[in-house]
């Protein structure tokens, strides 16, 4: 009783707003070039632009929540949309936020309600022997953007490019940043505040991070956990990333919902799963000289109670 309670308050609250998009248009997304995959978050000021685009990914958008913060049926990650809408460019994230709320009950029929839970988290503190952390360039970092992004702290654009039978084959990337114009599509050099992810196989991940903060490198790494990661390491500063890891099943992934990688062509050497790659918890401790640290604590969550896999037409 408590639950529904809960939900019919919260979609009482956002109602009373009556804060909608000037125009709003939702699309499944069509399906794309085999080999190759590309997710937009981004768009002018006044504008949102998502491509292949999750209801999670929405969800966690408009309620202004993490990865981990966001429970519900195993479609939401997988099932796939294309969202334009316009706005005035001056709007708050804030009001930005409720229109999204809005747009999601009433064309995805979302109802959600709240709950604090006592979940699993991680702290990120200094191992033993020191930080190995490579110090970036005197360059700033990039804040993230207000869009919803591939996962927590990770900013706007996202493409993923398998290959199609190079020599060299069995890698999937994915390049994360800020910015681009919409509709660009193609992939971007890596900059600061921008990370990208290269899956070789089945058996081993590479990141690649630039000019991050300990921070940001925490909610890279919840992403992959699947659960929070609390920066306790007290180090400031901007740092270059490599980190080379094997992704574990029922952990939460920076690649949810995207394609694994092509087969191999005959005659070009072995797997790349038959590499040996350490855990996520090994990898950080031997190649960052940190540690995550198992630490239980309270978690406010956003459950999807309902929601329809078909939106209603534009």
């Amino acid at each position: 009783m408590r639950s529904i309670a809960t939900t019919l308050l919260l979609l009482a609250g956002t109602s009373a707003y009556g804060q909608t998009f000037e125009v709003a248009s939702i699309k499944a997304t069509a399906p794309q070039e085999v080999g190759r995959i590309m997710v937009r978050m981004g768009g002018d000021p006044g504008r949102i632009d998502y491509v292949n685009v999750s209801l999670r990914d929405l969800v966690r958008q408009a309620y202004d929540v993490k990865d981990f913060q966001v429970a519900g049926p195993d479609w939401l990650n997988t099932a796939r949309f294309d969202v334009q809408a316009k706005y005035p460019p001056d709007t708050p994230k804030e009001t930005r936020n409720v229109m999204m709320q809005n747009l999601l009950a009433e064309r995805f029929g979302v109802k959600i309600h709240k709950e604090s839970k006592d979940l699993a988290v991680y702290n990120l503190i200094v191992a033993k022997g020191g930080p190995k952390l490579k110090k970036a360039e005197d360059m700033p970092a990039t804040p993230p953007s207000d869009g919803p992004g591939p996962g927590p702290g990770a900013p706007g654009n996202v493409n993923v490019n398998a290959p199609r039978g190079a020599p060299s084959g069995g890698a999937s990337g994915a390049a994360f940043g800020t910015g681009g114009k919409p509709g660009d599509g193609a992939p971007r050099p890596m900059g600061p505040g921008m990370m990208m992810m290269r899956m070789e196989g089945a058996g081993k991940m590479h990141l690649t991070a630039k000019a991050m903060t300990v921070q940001s490198i925490s909610d890279l790494l919840a992403r992959q956990v699947g659960k929070p990661v609390f920066d306790q390491t007290g180090i400031t500063g901007n740092y270059d990333v490599e980190l080379d890891f094997k992704p574990e099943e029922g952990m939460g992934g920076m690649m949810r919902g995207m394609p694994m990688p092509m087969p191999r062509p005959e005659g070009s050497g072995p797997a790349p799963d038959a590499v040996e790659a350490p855990s996520i918890f090994t990898a950080v401790q031997d190649q960052l000289g940190l540690k995550l640290e198992s630490k239980k604590g309270p978690v406010e969550t956003i459950v999807v109670d309902s929601a329809n896999k078909t939106p209603t037409e534009n």
